[in-house]
């Protein structure tokens, strides 16, 4: 199957526009704070959110809004996670959809909510109930850029990409958008996502699709071990492609799959690589586990590792560090069969063989560390099973970032 990356966010699938406009949550009048995505017909929708306990607000209005599998319009504010504020949060996330649904004349119910920013501070909601209508009359197709900033926090590039396929001799595109810098763990991170798509395809089968595409990409990426309480992951399929809608799981539901999958590990790369003061992206790559579920422990084990991070940071090829995560993950195997790898595009270097150090040129790895992507190899040679996360370095930025990020 051919993907073609092609211009457009998340306005780029047939019938979606989308805006971003400042409305005051957000002191600099220059950052933008409330974006919209439109369809311009109802669309199968479904929703994954944070594993977290304490969960903002809007989750628990987009949840009951999804709950018949169908929306039209997602409202997004930046600058306040509206986030342990009891029923005024609450009122407020649900103000935030009656509000722009009114600007829309849609249901109410085919308003999905997403905040992020700072917890625990009461949402100004009449800034955002003065503004939906400003917001709503700027919806066009070039407002996915807008739309894009708008989402950001701590992010220092927007984050999107579109693409499109070919299934049953219709061209079926999507398209996206996302934000995460930084509380990023799996499973969901402060990430908000949004995918959109022309596709028609069954609620059921599109939630199922979802999730799938979630397992591999957004749940496999970590900046700082720290899970938020906002992440949210959005899908709508308007159907406006035209394709026979799929209905059962036949070799077009795996090709859009495929698609999914492929613009959700895109966009979590994404993410992983802007993480707060990063200045690299690191991929842990482990091969050879006995099942699925070791090899993902095992990754997200080295992968979290403030030691490997910080050495990755200063380009020290540390492999004990790498060792020892893998010890304190959980997962049984033996430390006598592994062997580790650095490679980048200056090359590939092996650094322990059998659990054991190698006479490795020093110099050799250094130049290998210094790029700005670095896949650390991990094979265990007991099983069949591999597994890739994703994160980065942490840099003397991080902490300046978060030290002072209610400022």
């Amino acid at each position: 199957m051919n993907i073609n990356v092609i211009e457009g966010g998340v306005t780029a699938p047939k019938g979606f526009l989308a805006s971003g406009i400042h409305c005051g949550l957000k002191k600099n009048e220059e950052s933008k704070d409330l974006a919209l995505i439109y369809s311009e017909k109802p669309a199968s929708a479904a929703g994954v959110f944070t594993s977290n306990k304490v969960k903002g607000a809007p989750i628990y209005v987009s949840k009951e809004h999804l709950s018949n599998g169908f929306a039209q319009a997602v409202i997004i504010n930046s600058g306040n996670a509206n986030t342990c504020n009891g029923d005024d949060g609450l009122g407020k996330a649900k103000r935030m959809s009656s509000s722009e649904a009114k600007a829309l004349n849609i249901n109410t119910e085919d308003v999905l909510v997403a905040s992020t920013g700072v917890i625990g501070v009461p949402l100004n909601i009449k800034a955002i109930e003065q503004n939906v209508g400003k917001l709503t009359e700027s919806l066009s197709k070039e407002g996915y850029k807008d739309a894009s900033e708008a989402i950001m926090t701590t992010d220092t590039v927007k984050k999107e990409l579109a693409i499109n396929i070919e299934i049953g001799n219709k061209v079926i595109t999507l398209g996206s958008m996302a934000k995460g810098s930084g509380m990023i763990e799996p499973n969901m991170c402060t990430m908000l996502a949004f995918i959109t798509t022309d596709i028609n395809i069954s609620p059921t089968l599109l939630k199922e699709a979802l999730k799938d595409s979630a397992d591999v990409s957004f749940n496999r990426i970590s900046v700082d071990g720290d899970q938020s309480t906002n992440d949210s992951l959005f899908i709508l399929a308007n159907g406006l492609a035209e394709n026979d809608e799929i209905t059962e799981k036949n070799e077009n539901y795996y090709a859009f799959l495929e698609a999914l999958k492929y613009i959700s590990i895109n966009l979590a790369k994404k993410m992983a690589q802007d993480g707060e003061g990063a200045t690299k992206l690191l991929e842990c790559k482990i091969i050879g586990a006995n099942s699925e579920e070791d090899a993902l422990l095992l990754s997200k084990s080295v992968i979290n590792s403030s030691l490997v991070k910080t050495a990755m940071f200063g380009c020290d090829a540390n492999w004990g560090r790498i060792l020892c995560a893998l010890g304190y993950s959980g997962v049984d195997f033996d430390p006598d069969k592994v062997n580790v790898y650095f490679e980048s595009l200056a090359g590939s270097i092996i650094v322990c063989k059998n659990g054991s150090s190698v006479n490795f040129d020093e110099d050799e790895a250094l130049k290998i560390l210094k790029e700005k992507e670095i896949l650390i190899k991990v094979e265990l040679s007991i099983g069949d099973y591999e597994v890739s996360t994703w994160g980065c370095d942490l840099s003397y930025d991080y902490v300046k970032i978060n030290g002072d990020y209610r400022s």
